[in-house]
């Protein structure tokens, strides 16, 4: 296992989720995707990637808009 505290999620303004630090990523049936090994995964949020659950980068195309704040 590693230190969760390493670990940051910065959703980026009508773009994807960037998790930074080493994560393990898994499906809602608890299957992992081979995404350990990297520093940075860029999740999709906009839900048009054919990479899922990837960024392809679709949003920049396809209208999606989210910039979020913390409030």
């Amino acid at each position: 296992m590693f230190d969760m505290s390493t670990i940051e999620i910065q959703v980026m303004d009508n773009g994807p989720y960037l998790v930074k630090g080493p994560a393990d990523l898994k499906d809602g049936a608890g299957t992992s995707y081979e995404a350990s090994d990297k520093n940075v995964i860029a999740l999709c949020r906009c839900g048009g990637s054919s990479n899922k659950p990837y960024c392809d980068g679709t949003h920049t195309s396809n209208g999606f808009s989210g910039d979020e704040r913390v409030a």
